[in-house]
C-alpha cells in the first residue's frame, strides 16, 4: 500500500503532458485477444490497471512484450483457462475478456471483475446482450460460465447507454455470423478508439460515437499497430487543479473537443482558458463563480471528473449543487473533503451541496476509490499545511506518473510506501 504526501498552498505552473487514455487502454488490451496474429498498442499508460491485465494475458499464455509506452500481445496461442477470482478482482475492465474470449471461442469462464467501490455496477446488460448474440448464461457465486455453440448477429437494444456493454458487445460481435447493430450505444472517445482498433484488425464496425454501432462479423483479424487515445479525463482532471492552484499551465497532448463540457462549466465560473489545437492553457482566478453539475453519459458531464470538479467548488463563492446520475456511491469524497475544511452535505444518493469559499487545511484522509483521490490530490494542493492521502494505490491504478508530473509543475508532493 502507498501514501500520498502533499505540502499544499502553492502555485504551480509549466507543462503536464497527457497520458494514454486509462479507459480506452484497459479495453484495447483484452481487445487484442481476438487477434489472430500479434498487435502493436502504442501510448499505453504505465498504471497498475494495465500490470493487472499483463497478468491475465500471461495467465492465457499470451505472448507480451512491453517497453516504454508500447506493449506488443501475440494472442494466436493462447488457452481459453479460467479467470480466477484473485485476478478478475483486481479490476472493473477485467469483465471485457467476457466479449472478446466468447467471440474467439465461443466460451468463457471467469469471476466478476472487481474495482472501485462506487456503486453497484451490475454487467446485465452486458449478459443480455451476450444471450441475444445466442450465448448461455450460467452464474454460480460469482463464476460466470459463458458458452455458445454460435454466435449469431442481431439487433441489441440497451436500456442505458453503458460504455462497458457497449464495448463488450462490440468485442462479442466481431466475430459472430451475420450483422449485429447496438442501439442505444454509449459514445465516449474510448469507444470510437477501441472500434478503430479493432477495424484496424480487419473487422467491420461502422458508426462508433454515434448511438447505434453496425457490426459485420468476420472469421480473422489480422496483426495492425493502434495508438491509444489521450486520457480526457486526465485532462479534465488537470485542468480543474490548474483551475485551483494554476499560473499558467499548459497542458499537452489533449483533444480538447473530449473535454468540452468541462470547459463549458470552468467558463461558468470564471476560469481564464486558452484552448489550442492540442494542448489548453489555463490559470487560477479568485472570486470563482459557483455552478450546478449534472453528470451524464459522453458528451455531457463526467461522471469521472464529479468528484475532482468538488475540490475545486470548495474554492467558488457560493453554493454549488453536483446530482450524480450515473453511480449511487459516488459521494465518499465529500467526508474526506469536510474533514480538511469543506462546507459540504449530501443530501440523497444521487445529490450534493458545496458552500465555498472554504479554508482547506491539510489532514490525514483516504482514498476510497480511483477519482476520489484525484480529489484529495487537488484539495491537498489547494490546501495549508500537510495532507497525507492513504489508500494511494487506487490512484495508482489511473494516472500514470501523477506524482512526477505535478513535482514537475512546482507541487510539493511525494509518495511513499506505508509501513
Amino acid at each position: 500500500m502507498y501514501k500520498i504526501i502533499i505540502e499544499g498552498n502553492k502555485k504551480i505552473s509549466g507543462n503536464i503532458k497527457i497520458s494514454g487514455s486509462k479507459n480506452s487502454a484497459v479495453a484495447l488490451i483484452p481487445a487484442a485477444v481476438l487477434c489472430d496474429e500479434e498487435v502493436t498498442i502504442a501510448n499505453v499508460p504505465k498504471i497498475s490497471d494495465i500490470d493487472a491485465l499483463d497478468e491475465i494475458l500471461n495467465h492465457l499464455g499470451a505472448k507480451v512484450e512491453r517497453e516504454d509506452d508500447t506493449i506488443k500481445i501475440d494472442s494466436s496461442k493462447i488457452e481459453n483457462k479460467l479467470i480466477t477470482q484473485k485476478i478478475a478482482k483486481k479490476l472493473r475492465a477485467s469483465y471485457y475478456f467476457m466479449g472478446s474470449l466468447l467471440s474467439k471461442f465461443k466460451k468463457v469462464e471467469m469471476y466478476f471483475p472487481g474495482g472501485c467501490s462506487i456503486g453497484a455496477r451490475p454487467i446485465n446488460l452486458h449478459l443480455k446482450g451476450f444471450e441475444a448474440l445466442g450465448a448461455k448464461v450460467e452464474e454460480k457465486d460469482n463464476l460466470f460460465i459463458i458458452t455458445a455453440d454460435k454466435l449469431i448477429g442481431t439487433k441489441i437494444n440497451l436500456d442505458f447507454a453503458s460504455v462497458g456493454a457497449t464495448i463488450n458487445l462490440m468485442l462479442a460481435a466481431v466475430k459472430a455470423e451475420g450483422t449485429t447493430i447496438i442501439t442505444n450505444a454509449a459514445k465516449e472517445p474510448h469507444i470510437v478508439n477501441v472500434a478503430t482498433f479493432l477495424n484496424n484488425m480487419g473487422a467491420k464496425i461502422s458508426g462508433a460515437g454515434t448511438s447505434e454501432i453496425k457490426i459485420e462479423g468476420v472469421k480473422y483479424l489480422h496483426s495492425c499497430f493502434h495508438e491509444v487515445v489521450p486520457d480526457y479525463i486526465e485532462t479534465g482532471t488537470y485542468m480543474i487543479l490548474a483551475s485551483a492552484i494554476g499560473k499558467e499551465v499548459v497542458i499537452e497532448n489533449v483533444i480538447p473537443d473530449h473535454v468540452e463540457s468541462l470547459i463549458s462549466k470552468l467558463d461558468e465560473m470564471g476560469v481564464p482558458i486558452q484552448i489550442g489545437v492540442d494542448s489548453i492553457k489555463i490559470s487560477a482566478k479568485n472570486n470563482l463563480k459557483p455552478v450546478n453539475i449534472k453528470t451524464q453519459v459522453y458528451p455531457g458531464f463526467p461522471t469521472d471528473l464529479q468528484q475532482p470538479m468538488a475540490a475545486l467548488l470548495t474554492q467558488a463563492n457560493g453554493k454549488s449543487m453536483i446530482n450524480e446520475t450515473i453511480w449511487e456511491n459516488r459521494f465518499l469524497n465529500i467526508a474526506e473533503l469536510k474533514k480538511m475544511g469543506a462546507t459540504a452535505e449530501i443530501l440523497t444518493n444521487s445529490k450534493a451541496v458545496i458552500v465555498g469559499p472554504n479554508k482547506l487545511i491539510g489532514k490525514k484522509v483516504k482514498a476510497t476509490d480511483l477519482r476520489a483521490g484525484a480529489s484529495l490530490i487537488i484539495a491537498g494542493l489547494i490546501a495549508e499545511g500537510t495532507t497525507v492521502i492513504e489508500n494511494a494505490d487506487y490512484i495508482l491504478r489511473g494516472y500514470e506518473d501523477i506524482v512526477e508530473k505535478l513535482t514537475k509543475v512546482g507541487a510539493n508532493i511525494k509518495l511513499e510506501k506505508c509501513e
